[in-house]
């Protein structure tokens, strides 16, 4: 999960960012370690539960970039769907294989989101959670969500939260103002930045406005059904020197969207 503040800005082409797949490959034992098997409480007790409560009748899901798989499990275990789980990373899909339960139909396929080894309408459900922001082109993998799901599907895009959690963005305690305050970003900027996350581990992360998710699926007749933007939990603020004003910012943002082939926009 991607918190407030990032370091040094790189331009929109992507200048000196790694290979998006090396990176997880070099990463994947400290992904495995950090976030997954419970270690990530984030994950558990917000993440998890959010994609299984938006997808609970799924019967056929693609999880794009599952990484080790834990959101993968957890949706199969649930609602006793099917999922393939596509990843580049071969190391986190490892991970994945290693973690497999034999009693969930899950299978996984090497292979980037933007192009999806699936045919055309052949899944009723495709998620993409916290991964968008890593990916080269999020043009394409939102036009090949669209492409695999059936008419009717639904997509489950869940992004760190564009206005709050963007470059520049983050909590403020200015103790000789004595104020403490949200500061918000360029959120209109689109930018790549390279975060250290942990102590030798840095990442790529993009930041995008929300239009530029929401207008290319409904160009392609995905229709937002729903938004949720959580209220941070309590447990996960208790190194925050102000948790009750935390709590009113949101982290995440989970937009569901249904495939409506027949449907088109007002007109003006």
């Amino acid at each position: 999960m991607k918190e407030p503040g990032r370091d040094a800005a790189v331009d929109p082409g992507r200048a000196g960012l790694p290979p998006f797949a090396d990176s997880w490959d070099e990463h994947a034992a400290w992904w495995k370690a950090t976030f997954t098997g419970g270690a990530d409480r984030e994950y558990e007790i917000e993440i998890i539960p959010l994609v299984v409560r938006e997808l609970a009748t799924c019967r056929v899901a693609v999880d794009i970039g599952c990484g080790e798989g834990q959101v993968a499990r957890a949706l199969a275990a649930a609602t006793g769907c099917r999922v393939v789980g596509v990843d580049p990373s071969g190391e986190q899909l490892a991970n994945a294989r290693a973690a497999e339960d034999p009693g969930l139909a899950i299978s996984y396929v090497r292979a980037e989101g933007e192009h999806l080894p699936l045919a055309s309408g052949s899944v009723d459900a495709a998620f993409c959670c916290l991964v968008i922001e890593h990916v080269a082109d999020a043009d394409a993998l939102l036009a090949e969500a669209a492409r695999v799901l059936a008419p009717g599907g639904t997509f489950l895009l869940v992004v760190n939260h564009p206005v709050f959690q963007g470059p520049g963005s983050g909590f403020v305690d200015d103790q000789i103002l004595e104020e403490r305050y949200w500061r918000v970003g360029p959120y209109l900027v689109e930018q790549w930045d390279v975060e250290e996350v942990d102590p030798e581990v840095s990442l790529a992360f993009s930041h995008r406005p929300l239009s530029r998710y929401v207008n290319p699926l409904a160009a392609r007749d995905l229709v937002l059904v729903h938004l949720e933007e959580p209220s941070p939990r309590m447990e996960l603020l208790t190194d925050s020197v102000d948790p009750e004003f935390e709590a009113t910012i949101p982290r995440l943002c989970a937009m569901r969207f249904e495939h409506r082939p027949r449907f088109s926009p007002p007109g003006p």
